[in-house]
């Protein structure tokens, strides 16, 4: 009898896991003893600059958070400058999806190139469209206005939150067009074939056909983008240094702690709050990402 065998039915799922311990603990320390801190340091009233001891206060930093209209506003921000980014670039990436959907000569090449937005750094990417691009002394989108009979114009600081969302767009079309793409090519070839059969235009079939079967697909790049977005922070910090109207949470979270104002307590706060957001919506990732793997394998 193997060892294996002798052992408790119970036993053995847990004998299976024991080599992963250590990578679990590992994690659960890396991640968990930070936010706990971070976690006490928000029921405490805490500056380090004058220096000042801890003083506990206990809720009273999230007591006041509806009352702080910096906070309403930065928060504001961020719904505006993360919604806006995700469904503009799932618009964007669902129709080069459609496109890239077929052969055609050089199909690997377009399709690398069209993935390279998503692979550059953020600040550099922040810092090519500022410079390049947004410059009203020698940028690209000012070259073309002034060829339009135009006068320049300095889009960073007069349209701050919709230059972000510019960046931002360019960056995260390539993510969701895999996702769609990979929506597409899973749709059963048979069925697309007997609507082609039956009479069914191109329109109706995906109307019909297609949008249906890529709204699960949609909802997960929705929702893994806006996990990833509702955290920018350097495409702000290299474009517009948080000025006037491109402030998100994270953005005002640094300016509250590090970054000058030194309200460790408060900033705590603040970062608890934006934390269990993103939780929230990652719970909601991942049973959409459940249900779509549930799917895949029924079919």
């Amino acid at each position: 009898m193997s060892e294996t065998a002798a052992l408790p039915s119970h036993a053995t799922p847990w004998r299976r896991r024991l080599p992963l311990l250590p990578a679990l603990i590992f994690t659960i320390v890396l991640t968990q003893v930070p936010f706990l801190m971070s976690l006490f340091y928000s029921l405490t009233n805490w500056r380090i600059n004058p220096p000042t001891p801890r003083e506990f206060i206990g809720v009273e930093n999230y007591t006041g958070l509806l009352d702080n209209q910096q906070f309403v506003d930065a928060a504001w921000v961020s719904v505006k400058m993360t919604a806006s980014s995700v469904l503009l670039a799932l618009l964007f990436g669902t129709l080069l999806a459609l496109l890239l959907d077929r052969k055609f000569l050089g199909q690997g090449l377009i399709r690398t190139l069209i993935i390279t937005p998503f692979l550059i750094m953020p600040v550099v990417a922040g810092l090519i469209w500022s410079n390049q691009m947004f410059s009203s002394s020698f940028g690209v989108l000012n070259w073309l206005v002034e060829q339009a009979g135009f006068g320049p114009t300095e889009f960073v600081s007069r349209y701050p939150l919709a230059s972000i969302v510019t960046v931002l767009v360019w960056q995260w079309t390539p993510f969701m067009m895999l996702i769609m793409l990979a929506g597409l090519q899973s749709q059963p070839s048979d069925v697309l074939e007997a609507a082609r059969v039956d009479g069914a235009t191109s329109w109706g079939i995906f109307r019909q056909l297609t949008l249906p079967h890529l709204r699960r697909y949609m909802e997960l790049g929705m929702l893994l983008g806006t996990i990833y977005l509702i955290q920018v922070f350097d495409h702000i910090l290299v474009m517009t240094g948080g000025g006037p109207g491109s402030t998100n949470l994270p953005f005002f979270v640094y300016r509250r702690s590090i970054g000058g104002g030194w309200l460790f307590g408060l900033a705590s706060a603040f970062s608890i709050v934006v934390v269990v957001a993103s939780i929230v919506i990652a719970t909601f990732a991942l049973r959409v990402l459940s249900n779509l793997l549930e799917g895949e394998e029924a079919a």
